[in-house]
Parts: C-alpha cells; sequence; structure tokens
C-alpha cells in the first residue's frame, strides 16, 4: 500500500492530548535494563483498555497480539518498540523531566533517563494501536506489538526469543520498528542493507604480581603490559582489516591500582568493538585475544582473563521489502521526507527478532526535533536529548502507521 493514511487514522485533539499526557508519564518514570517492571504493567494496562490480548515475554517484556476483529484474513506483521531508560542525569530542562533513579548490576545507585528516546518509541506504537483498534475498517490480518526491554544492554531481543516470544505469538512475515534520532521532525531515514553495526564489548583483565613502587624487580606490572595492550590494540583496524569494511576498536576503560607507591596485581580494560561482517567481527576480536594474551606472555605474566560485557547482532534491512515500507512513508510524510542515509557505527538488537526466524527486517529513523540544522541537536544518550515532544510523536505514530499499512492495510 503506498498511498497516505486514512483519514480515520488521524488523531483527534482529545486523543493527542491523552498521547502527550501518557508519553510524559512515561518520560517522567524510566526504567534500567531488564529492571523496566512499573514501565511493563502500564504498558499491559494500556493493552488491556485497548482491547488487545497480550502476555509477558523475556522478563519484563510486553507481547501484544492484535488480531483482527472482524477476522478479516491477511498478513501477520511484528512490531518492535523497546523500553529501557539509561544511567543519565537528566540535564534537558524539560517540565516533565526525569528524576528516577536505579541500581545497577553491580549495586551502584545511579540517576536514569530516556536518554534514547524509548518512551517516544512506546508512545508512538501505542498511538498506532490505539488508531487501528478504532478503525478495524482500514486494515487486516494481524499485528504483534512487541514492547522489548533491555536495548541499551543488547539482552532483551535475546532474552524474548529464549521465553518463546516465535512459538507462543503468530510468526510474523516482516518485522517493523523504529528510531527516534537527531534529525528534524517529520524527516525519516531507512537504509537498505546493514543499517547498524554488528557490537562486542568486553572487559580484559591482565594479571600481575603486586609490590612496593621502589622494588619494580619484584613485581609484574599489570599496568604496564595492559598500556602496551592499548596502544598495539590500536592496529588492529589499520593493519588487519580490509579497509573496504569498516571496524572501530575503542578503549573506553582502563583501571587499575589504588596507591601511587604501589604497582598493582591486576589491570582491567574495556573496549567496544563495530563491524559490519561476520568476517570481519572474527578478525577483529581473534586480534584482540591475540594481542593481549602476548603482552601478557611477553611480560611473563599469567593468562589473562576475558569477559564478554555485550553483544549486538547485526541490523539488516532486506532490500525490497525496504523499497515496499519507503514508498509508504513517502505517501504518507512526503517525497523529500524519505532520506537515503549511510550505516551507522551504532548497533541495535532488534535484528535478532528477525533473523531467529529467517524473515525480514525493515527498521528505519525518524526525527524529533524542530528545525532543519541537525548538527544543533542534541545526540542519543546525550543528558540533553530531549525530543519535542508534539512533532516527535507525531511523526513516530504517522511513520509506525505507514510501515504497518504497507502490509495489512486494505
Amino acid at each position: 500500500m503506498t498511498t497516505a493514511l486514512p483519514d480515520a487514522l488521524r488523531l483527534t485533539d482529545e486523543a493527542r492530548e491523552r498521547l502527550h499526557a501518557d508519553y510524559r508519564h512515561l518520560h517522567r518514570h524510566p526504567e534500567l535494563s531488564m529492571q523496566e517492571h512499573a514501565t511493563a504493567a502500564w504498558i499491559e494496562e494500556q493493552l488491556d483498555e485497548i482491547g488487545v490480548e497480550r502476555f509477558r515475554c523475556g522478563g519484563t517484556g510486553v507481547v501484544g497480539v492484535m488480531r483482527h476483529p472482524e477476522g478479516a484474513e491477511g498478513p501477520v506483521v511484528a512490531f518492535r518498540a523497546d523500553t529501557d531508560g539509561l544511567p543519565i542525569e537528566e540535564d534537558t530542562g524539560l517540565p516533565y523531566a526525569s528524576e528516577a533513579r536505579g541500581a545497577l548490576p553491580d549495586g551502584r545507585d545511579v540517576p536514569v533517563m530516556h536518554g534514547c528516546g524509548h518512551d517516544t518509541h512506546v508512545m508512538s506504537a501505542l498511538a498506532a494501536a490505539r488508531l487501528l483498534a478504532a478503525a478495524p475498517q482500514t486494515w487486516r490480518g494481524t499485528i504483534v506489538w512487541v514492547f522489548q526491554p533491555a536495548e541499551e544492554t543488547g539482552a532483551g531481543a535475546a532474552a524474548m526469543l529464549e521465553d518463546g516470544l516465535w512459538d507462543r505469538a503468530p510468526r510474523p512475515e516482516v518485522v517493523l520498528g523504529q528510531h527516534v534520532m537527531p534529525l528534524a521532525a517529520g524527516k525519516v531515514q531507512l537504509i537498505p542493507g546493514m543499517a547498524m553495526a554488528l557490537a562486542d564489548s568486553q572487559a580484559i583483565t591482565f594479571h600481575g604480581r603486586q609490590a612496593h613502587g621502589s622494588q619494580p624487580q619484584d613485581s609484574i606490572d599489570p599496568i604496564l603490559m595492559a598500556a602496551h595492550a592499548v596502544t598495539r590494540l590500536q592496529g588492529v583496524v589499520s593493519r588487519e582489516t580490509d579497509p573496504r569494511d569498516p571496524a572501530v576498536v575503542t578503549v573506553g576503560t582502563f583501571h587499575a591500582g589504588l596507591k601511587e607507591n604501589i604497582i598493582p596485581d591486576s589491570a582491567e580494560i574495556a573496549l567496544n568493538v563495530r563491524t559490519f561482517s561476520a568476517a570481519s567481527r572474527d578478525t577483529v576480536l581473534g586480534a584482540i585475544e591475540r594481542i593481549v594474551r602476548a603482552e601478557a606472555q611477553a611480560s611473563g605474566a599469567p593468562e589473562p582473563s576475558f569477559r564478554t560485557i555485550a553483544r549486538f547482532p547485526r541490523c539488516h534491512n532486506d532490500d525490497e521489502q525496504s523499497a515496499r515500507v519507503a514508498a509508504a512513508l513517502r505517501a504518507e510524510l512526503g517525497e523529500d521526507h524519505v532520506l537515503d542515509g549511510r550505516p551507522l557505527m551504532g548497533s541495535e538488537d532488534v535484528g535478532a527478532l528477525a533473523d531467529a526466524i529467517d524473515v525480514p527486517l525493515v527498521y528505519w529513523f525518524f526525527g524529533g526535533f524542530e528545525g532543519e540544522d541537525p548538527a544543533a541537536f542534541p545526540g542519543n544518550h546525550s543528558p540533553h536529548f530531549g525530543p519535542a515532544m508534539a512533532p516527535a510523536l507525531d511523526a513516530g505514530h504517522r511513520a509506525a502507521l505507514a510501515g504497518l499499512l504497507a502490509y495489512v492495510g486494505r
């Protein structure tokens, strides 16, 4: 379907006010990954009110199964919205800014905000569900609404799949999803093929031998080991990967020691890897392990320890289905409002939902800010990330409906 949305799927003033009030509620009450208990319960209440059957999946995930109320046969389509917040102290100045706090897995108490716009995703999906439920004459088939936890840690999609998502819900022929970005509201970007990178995060501990700073001969210095490894890791991308297949290796943390005159017995680094292909991922991760082990051996140190922090799958948009959705988005938003783009080095776990059952994925980005200069918009994961509520939600729910109606519209 490539026509604009029918009038029956336009928000009334009353519905728009409700949408904005619900959004402000969600924005004020974010929760950390796999801790979205209140968020999940609230989403369940909304689905119950709309009249959508639902079940819990993956702990704090919620799945809504919207079957056509009159039994109109048609495709099964899944639409995913992520639900978790981030450990960031909000500094947007919004009157509905979050003051929430949460506990990280290590017990640390931290501020929490929706610093990546997942509240926008949830409300766009719920707004679309409400409109479709009230206008059954506009669609057919079945829509599976996947409200997924823990996108930020890469654990949410995997948890839902492990909990039998596609055994418990109707299997879709396509998985759709979207993400708010620092683009002008009303603009959408859809990238066919590899849209986002695979990602791997690791913590690596170098084990040494503690000694007094005045007696270095009695030590095996893990700081020196780790420092050499950090330097050498910078050569992995420049000398071991094909420059036509991009990769990034970032060492984000380095922790060692408690006092300046003590050589500690261990040092830990944490690093993040981004790649666009499984072959490049294997090359980079293999090189990292080889370099780290070699540095330990060169120092006469024990074997280092490796711990996986997070692992994100590919986010690959099917070419044919991307063209189908792009046509629907252009019909609704305007020809010049659907932008081309290059693959992003950021990562997402939505692709796992489609790859697990070998169906196409179409995942796009929509703008959430007023103005025309993206350089002036705060980026995702910033304490200043606060989409302009009205235009962001307008763009989000319209894009969601357009994408869905490309399959279930009539």
